[in-house]
């Protein structure tokens, strides 16, 4: 048996506005949304991995660029090595050797071969390649032997075979992997337009926090939510421009938003939007017009949003468990598609065990996928088993009008 749901974060039946899941969903992406759209950024190649191509890329060369070889072998005339065939063998004076980077290459004569590298221009008057493994050495050192005829066109890539100059070679929206900036490079394109990172900052709440690294004294907990949420943004496609911890100070947090708001699309807080008495976040954001109420979910309850100096903030949870979850849910979403990155998965698996959920709210359960398409909660609903979070590969999200579900049903699951 489940052990029974924890208490909500945040009273399901007080005073403060209540949201769905859907709803707060729809209401983060309309607040990002707003949020005026940045040009495209031109960056080198070196530093183009990862990033989404702004507009479609036409390759300015052919390419290959000339015509070369496939093989180290011997460049001929497809008609002075046909007689090579069935047993009969060709031999042929040699009048030179090309390599590749040979600048200038002299036409090759009629009745001749020319030793080739991979790679190498192939010379005019040449329309096949002889694999060395084909050839032997002839009677004379200045001769090859030809065992084996090869047609016109073997082993010759032709200019512009790959791919011919104005044509598109990358179309936009394309997340760049090595194998994208292999054709960049080969194209000889040295820098990419790409789609613009959503710049974001990381605020995180209350006296009793100190740094990762850092003793904590009485009272004290090492904050979790910086460090995670900062990662959690960049997987997302964003670049995180500020990462800080304020206390519990109304003015030290007006101006740490107010030094956000200067370099950030959208701002991130976590804590202080409860209903105690040293809830900073929403002392600043409540008067200035910030909705502040609570999601039909659990963990994660608490949340509200605002606009700070004309940016969007989305403020979570102070539990980790909840920030964390808040943004997979919420914010997570929107900079993925901001960034031009595929949605997080999202897969049905069969419940190793019964569960119980909280009536009316939405269940974020943390789990780990096991055989035959099953999946296994790792933990209870608290808010504050970061833990459990790290030992879970899936989160089961159970709708609110559901309660029980018995071994073998089967869940939505969140691929982590």
């Amino acid at each position: 048996m489940s052990q029974p749901p924890a208490p909500a974060e945040h009273p399901v039946d007080g005073p403060s506005p209540r949201r769905s899941v859907e709803e707060h969903r729809r209401a983060v992406a309309a607040l990002l949304a707003s949020a005026p759209a940045s040009p495209a950024e031109t960056v080198p190649l070196s530093a183009a991995l990862g990033r989404v191509t702004a507009v479609a890329i036409a390759s300015p060369v052919d390419l290959p660029l000339f015509r070369n070889s496939q093989m180290d072998g011997y460049a001929v005339r497809a008609a002075d090595v046909a007689a090579a065939r069935g047993g009969a063998v060709v031999e042929l004076p040699v009048v030179g050797v090309i390599a590749a980077a040979a600048g200038e290459v002299a036409p090759l004569p009629p009745g001749t071969a020319a030793r080739i590298m991979t790679g190498a221009p192939v010379p005019a008057g040449a329309d096949a390649i002889v694999p060395v493994e084909d050839t032997a050495a002839g009677a004379d050192p200045t001769t090859v032997v030809v065992r084996r005829a090869r047609g016109a066109g073997e082993y010759v890539r032709e200019r512009g075979d790959d791919l011919r100059a104005g044509t598109e070679l990358l179309a936009a929206g394309i997340r760049l992997s090595s194998r994208h900036i292999a054709a960049l490079a080969a194209a000889g394109i040295g820098q990419v337009a790409v789609r613009p990172r959503t710049r974001v900052a990381v605020i995180t709440t209350g006296a009793e926090l100190v740094a990762p690294g850092t003793a904590p004294g009485p009272g004290q907990v090492h904050d979790a939510n910086g460090p995670a949420l900062a990662a959690a943004v960049t997987e997302a496609g964003a670049i995180v421009t500020v990462q800080s911890r304020v206390s519990d100070d109304p003015e030290a947090l007006r101006e740490v938003l107010d030094a956000a708001a200067a370099v950030s699309d959208v701002i991130l807080t976590c804590g202080g939007i409860s209903k105690g008495d040293f809830e900073v976040v929403r002392a600043v954001l409540e008067p200035l017009g910030a909705w502040v109420g609570s999601v039909a979910m659990q963990p994660g309850g608490p949340q509200a949003t605002a606009v700070h100096r004309g940016v969007p903030v989305v403020c979570a949870p102070g539990n980790p468990v909840s920030a964390q979850l808040s943004f997979e849910l919420f914010v997570a979403p929107p900079l993925r598609e901001a960034a031009g990155l595929p949605a997080a998965a999202r897969e049905r698996r069969t419940l190793t065990r019964e569960l119980r959920s909280l009536p009316g709210v939405v269940q974020l359960l943390r789990a780990r996928a096991v055989d035959g398409g099953r999946i296994e909660p790792v933990a209870g609903p608290g808010s504050h088993l970061v833990a459990a979070m790290a030992r879970a590969d899936r989160i089961i999200e159970v709708p609110a009008e559901i309660d029980r579900l018995d071994a073998g049903d089967e869940v939505r699951a969140w691929v982590l």
